[in-house]
């Protein structure tokens, strides 16, 4: 395994490296947080890469994948739904009239955020859709996510929708407040949803550059991109 603390560019490390790197960095701060880093699922982002790394990542044991853009995911899922035993996560902003087709392939939705996505995400599945409710932390509206005040009327819609399953709670940390404090109030409010659902105590959290500060305040899905994937190519 690369060591925790090697400094080297991520140009400079292979993937297995940089993959071994966060591995090592997510048990570290999972024992520090007093937790065991198996309740870690580490969700690898590899939207604008080929299809390719997925494959590279699945031989190296990868199983989650998260993608942000419905078009490209939806392409990278039909050519790589050879691949045994693996999960499409939808982490980016949902536009209702697309989220008939994202359900079809994503196993989990991490952005619900407001009550027409619940509707159009209500459609006839084998199993319910597992998804997250997505919170806004900053003051802005034009940010993703439902505004914390209005979060309890959201997650009782989506409990009372038996075509989805709430896993719980996710966020973006904002850029003008230190991680920390922005996750322990998205704890908080994981918190005020377990009341309502005690089985909806996921907490989705934390990318690249804060991992560590969400994972000390209860993170259960990281959503990790060039921290393994390398830097991102230039969309096309």
């Amino acid at each position: 395994m690369v060591p925790n603390g090697d400094d080297r560019a991520l140009g400079q490390l292979s993937l297995a490296e940089r993959l071994a790197r966060l591995q090592a960095g997510v048990t570290d701060a999972a024992m520090a947080a007093g937790r065991p880093a198996s309740d870690i699922t580490t969700i690898v982002v590899t939207k604008f890469h080929a299809a390719g790394l997925v494959r590279e990542l699945h031989a190296l044991g990868v199983r989650n994948f998260g993608e942000n853009r419905h078009q490209e995911a939806s392409a990278k899922a039909q050519e790589l739904a050879d691949l045994p035993e693996m999960t499409w996560h939808f982490v980016g902003q949902l536009q209702s009239k697309k989220a008939r087709q994202v359900a079809t392939y994503a196993g989990v939705v991490h952005s619900i955020d407001r009550p027409a996505l619940v509707t159009a995400l209500s459609v006839p599945r084998e199993t319910p859709l597992d998804c997250f409710v997505q919170v806004n932390l900053t003051r802005d509206p034009a940010r993703g996510g439902v505004a914390p005040n209005e979060l309890l009327p959201l997650v009782e819609q989506v409990l009372e929708t038996p075509a989805l399953r709430l896993l719980g709670v996710m966020a973006v940390a904002p850029l003008d407040e230190g991680a920390r404090s922005a996750f322990a109030r998205l704890k908080a409010l994981s918190g005020e949803v377990t009341a309502l659902a005690p089985d909806a105590d996921r907490i989705s959290a934390g990318m690249s550059h804060d991992y560590r500060e969400a994972i000390a305040e209860g993170a259960t899905h990281l959503r990790i991109g060039t921290a393994i994937t390398g830097n991102r190519p230039v969309p096309g």
